[in-house]
């Protein structure tokens, strides 16, 4: 009997498949990203890339996962909310600002200037061989503060750090004052 209703059940399958002919059912992609060029105001998105030399201005914008930043590309963004990480490598500027929240880590790197200020960051900012000024200041982060081989300036102020604060071959060398830093404050930043 069970052998009976399995070969039934494999052919009824197998009729309505045949009868599906060329039907391809398209799924979802898990984090679909969007790119952005010019101003996106209070929407949200699974992903977001800015792509190279476009500028992107986010204003109360929902990401649920990344933000990457292409080559010579701009972001500005301001009350964004965003469930990833901020990435960019050789961007031109990065502004993260006006009570920003961003759950992973902010990585800018071999890029332009950047900016972060009055927002709260889950993880680790890491600014790394920027050639333009470099600002973070009145943030709440939860992870290290990594500020290497910048050189047009940095400003480290009135920010909260769970973890270190790390400066080291800047030039010039960066100023700031007023962090409060739950582990150490190392090389340049040692008196933050």
């Amino acid at each position: 009997m069970n052998k009976i209703k399995l070969a039934l059940t494999g052919t009824v399958l197998g009729s309505v498949l045949g009868g599906l002919g060329g039907l391809v059912v398209a799924t979802p992609a898990l984090a679909d990203e969007r790119a952005c060029r010019g101003t996106m105001g209070a929407v949200s998105v699974d992903g977001l890339r800015v792509p190279q030399g476009a500028t992107c201005i986010l204003v109360g914008t929902r990401v649920k996962s990344d933000i990457k930043v292409e080559r010579n590309a701009t972001l500005v963004a301001r009350k964004v909310k965003v469930g990833g990480n901020v990435q960019a490598e050789g961007a031109r500027a990065v502004s993260l600002t006006a009570k920003s929240y961003v759950r992973g880590n902010v990585q800018v790197k071999q890029g332009g200037a950047a900016t972060v200020t009055s927002s709260r960051v889950g993880e680790d900012v890491q600014l790394d061989d920027n050639r333009r000024y470099q600002r973070v200041s009145g943030n709440r982060i939860g992870g290290n503060v990594q500020v290497m081989a910048n050189r047009a300036g940095v400003r480290i102020y009135r920010n909260s750090i769970k973890g270190d604060l790390q400066c080291k071959e800047n030039s010039p060398r960066p100023t700031g004052s007023r962090n409060a830093v739950g582990g150490n404050k190392e090389d340049q930043c040692r008196r933050f």
